[in-house]
Order: structure tokens, then C-alpha cells, then sequence
């Protein structure tokens, strides 16, 4: 965990615009739902499934997360696997 202050910065930052968020769009809902789906044993939720679908139709490879157990397992479309950082 990075704790409440740390995730009230990035929240605060991300009010500042200091990050652009990418917008969820209908084909992404769709594909959320087939990977929550395909991927049940892993317990893989919303949030997660988002960004995968998100990070294909964008074609991205790379992910900064510490949630190694759901990114390392899911496979994307677009690629072999994900580069995950840190």
C-alpha cells in the first residue's frame, strides 16, 4: 500500500490535470466484460479489465502498476503480455 496521503496527492493531481485521462469508450465496455469473463479464476474486476481494453485499443504494452498478480497474468490482444513497471 502507498497510503491515504499518497493516493490523495495523486487524486489531487489528477483534479489539477496534471495527468490526461483517457475516456471510456463503447468498445472498451464491451471487451471489459469478455475479460472479466475470461479471466473469472483470476477474480480480474472493472477497474483492471478497463485498462487492459483500454491499452489495446491504444496499442500500449507498457503499465506502471504494483498489481503484478492481475497484469502479469491477463494477456492482450495486441501483445505477448504487458511490460510492466516498476
Amino acid at each position: 500500500m502507498i497510503g491515504q496521503a499518497a493516493e490523495e496527492a495523486f487524486i489531487q493531481a489528477l483534479e489539477a490535470g496534471e495527468f490526461p485521462v483517457e475516456p471510456l469508450e463503447g468498445e472498451d465496455i464491451a471487451r471489459t466484460l469478455a475479460l472479466i469473463r475470461q479471466n473469472a479464476d483470476l477474480r480480474l474486476g472493472f477497474v483492471d479489465a478497463t485498462i487492459v481494453a483500454i491499452a489495446e485499443r491504444l496499442d500500449i504494452r507498457e503499465i506502471l502498476t504494483t498489481d503484478r498478480r492481475h497484469f502479469g497474468t491477463v494477456r492482450p490482444q495486441h501483445a505477448r503480455a504487458f511490460t510492466l513497471v516498476p
